[in-house]
């Protein structure tokens, strides 16, 4: 994060504040009370949490600066709603939070409205350019808890037997299905070089995409677009979750130990074989021209390896990036909530789909940029204290807000991971 210059009242801050948190209302608004209490599993958060925890970080990390004397509105809620701050004492385990049966989910939007009133006032007077940094930091967190409540509230509704949907398809589903088959896999090459990736400049960046540094990189070739359903279902007939010469040690374990046959959310019908899957329009036929998403780093590492290739790396992915328009992806704006085919007229090299639809593993350890230095203080934990056993994503999903991307943006998961909008997106060594 970069320092601002202070805020006046007119700041566009106030703005993105009011809308931020007005969009937030909105992705739980389709939920009842009953929904927004469920925790489905450790890694998933209730709905209620994510709405409280959100606003207890502007509370404690934005209105605590700007008000130093100011009191708590319950001191009781850094248990509750402190999410992994060690430095800000104890708090709920995460696999319990499905437990918090109270504060319900009342008392919890009264208290989203009681601090959205107080950091109007915060605001509508002015910031300087400390709690601006800050408040920035808020917001594009809060973005990214908008994500986590689809992908969450998607794990939660796909438990239940009745299959319920989150919302309706909009219209824009059917065209999308029936403009025939996505372009032949083609490859976009690049030569060797010394390049630079990482963020630069002056507008927001979070901590783990510095400092901006250059390597060299042998070249590379990287799929035009990708990989999708049907050529994962080829995968899977070709015996690909029974051939552990495919895959990582540890992904063959989980796959044995997780009993994987398909991606998550796939279900195999038993009268013709085919597949259905759960989305958060509901139950959808398997589409063979949409991306494959919800698979691990383990299952995108086996498909690289069936089909001669590997996962590009996220130097080799940022590059790539930089020729195509974040403007061009498929994001949670459109208002649906799949991947969506790539158009079939589409030109062949691409390189295609880079932003929205899924995020796409890479084969690099999500690991600190040389030279990097975490914030100080509690944010200081924000990134860098997870960066061992993860590894880095890139691009962003359907459920993703397109304000919120860079092509330096760094997401990060562990290996085993797919509850996640988790795409497959090929490369290969050129020599």
């Amino acid at each position: 994060m970069r320092p601002h210059d202070a805020v006046s009242p007119s700041s566009s801050l106030a703005s993105r504040y009011r809308d931020v948190r007005r969009t937030t209302s909105a992705l739980a608004a389709p939920l009842g009370p009953e929904d927004c209490t469920v925790q489905s599993m450790p890694d998933v958060s209730p709905t209620k949490w994510h709405l409280a925890h959100t606003t207890w970080f502007f509370e404690t990390f934005v209105l605590a600066r700007a008000l130093p004397n100011r009191e708590p509105y319950d001191a009781r809620y850094g248990l509750l709603f402190n999410s992994y701050y060690e430095a800000l004492g104890e708090r709920t385990p995460r696999a319990q939070r499905g437990f918090l049966s109270r504060p319900t989910l009342k008392e919890i939007v009264a208290y989203r409205e009681a601090i959205d009133e107080e950091m109007h006032d915060v605001l509508t007077r002015g910031v300087d350019a400390d709690v601006a940094t800050v408040l920035e930091l808020g917001l594009n967190h809060e973005q990214q808890h908008q994500e986590l409540i689809l992908t969450d509230i998607q794990h939660v509704l796909a438990q239940n037997p009745l299959r319920p949907r989150y919302t309706p398809a909009p219209r824009i589903v059917q065209p999308v299905q029936t403009k025939g088959e996505c372009p032949p896999l083609a490859w976009h090459h690049e030569p060797e070089g010394l390049r630079s990736i990482g963020h630069h400049g002056h507008s927001f960046s979070f901590d783990n995409e510095t400092p901006r540094h250059r390597l060299f990189v042998p070249a590379f070739s990287i799929a035009s677009r990708l990989v999708t359903c049907g050529e994962y279902l080829d995968f899977i007939e070709d015996g690909g979750y029974t051939r552990p010469e495919l895959w990582l040690s540890d992904g063959w374990a989980t796959r044995h130990r997780e009993g994987w046959e398909e991606p998550l959310y796939w279900e195999k019908q038993k009268e013709d074989g085919t597949y259905l899957t759960f989305s958060l329009h509901g139950m959808m036929p398997i589409d063979r021209h949409a991306p494959v998403a919800h698979v691990s780093l383990y299952e995108a590492y086996a498909y690289a390896s069936w089909a001669g290739a590997r996962l590009p790396t996220e130097a080799e992915w940022e590059i790539t990036s930089e020729r195509c328009s974040i403007g061009s992806g498929h994001f949670v704006g459109s208002g649906l909530l799949v991947p969506r085919p790539l158009d079939a007229g589409a030109q062949e090299k691409g390189p295609h789909q880079m932003f929205g639809d899924v995020w796409e593993w890479t084969g690099s350890a999500y690991a600190p940029y040389p030279g990097f230095r975490p914030l100080a203080g509690a944010l200081g934990e924000y990134n860098g204290k997870f960066m061992c056993n993860q590894m880095v994503l890139r691009g962003g999903s359907c459920f993703s807000p397109a304000d919120h991307l860079r092509r330096t943006y760094r997401n990060f998961f562990p290996p085993g991971a797919r509850w996640q909008m988790t795409g497959i997106r090929l490369a290969r060594d050129l020599t």
